[in-house]
């Protein structure tokens, strides 16, 4: 826009003189995608406009075994990484609660393909055990390096009845925060995202 010419056209950089469509117009894939996604992520939060014959053919595509157990999946696996990362680098990473909250809720909702509201509470709860686990894998690999033996080691010597006093010890007020956010996001994450068509 030139205060002084009017509006500028973008693509011939004159006054747009054209009336009601452009000879030179082309589409912006990139724009239209962004706003694709923009109408899914806001779709999300319809869900409870959805009509009940709707609802119900939704309801018979969800498969909550499948989605619980690939949660617990990708938690288990997302806490071994943690501890393994806490073990190669000997720094404890409380950022790797949120990317363990990601990962369920979106394999929850890869799986699931649940609208109702138990897989978001699966995805939170899940998420937030698998973090818990993979603090306690991460102090597991402390004491693997303090001792000088290797994580599996630990792991099998280990005198669980301490666990509760060990993790209560290492805990910290941040923790609470990390937690916090990776139990939201798997909740939030775990519900299928629907297009307006879908929506209809």
């Amino acid at each position: 826009m030139n205060m002084e010419i009017g509006l500028i056209c973008s693509l011939t950089g004159e006054r747009a003189s054209f009336t009601n469509t452009c000879p030179t117009y082309s589409i912006d894939v990139k724009a239209a995608q962004e706003i694709s996604d923009n109408d899914f992520e806001e779709a999300a939060f319809q869900i409870d406009q959805i009509s009940e014959p709707k609802l119900r053919e939704l309801r018979m595509e969800q498969n909550f075994p499948l989605a619980v157990t690939g949660g617990f999946i990708a938690g288990i696996l997302g806490a071994i990484l943690w501890g393994m990362i806490t073990v190669a680098t000997n720094f404890q990473i409380g950022y790797m609660a949120i990317a363990i909250g990601a990962g369920v809720g979106f394999t929850i909702r890869y799986l699931g393909k649940g609208v109702d509201q138990s897989f978001g509470i699966a995805g939170g709860a899940i998420a937030l055990i698998s973090c818990v686990l993979g603090n306690f894998l991460s102090i597991i690999g402390f004491i693997a390096n303090e001792e000088g033996i290797g994580f599996l080691e630990t792991l099998l010597i280990f005198d669980y009845s301490y666990t509760f006093l060990l993790m209560e010890e290492t805990f910290q007020i941040i923790d609470l925060l990390f937690y916090s956010i990776a139990a939201y996001e798997g909740y939030k994450f775990s519900f299928r995202v629907l297009s307006r068509q879908e929506l209809i």
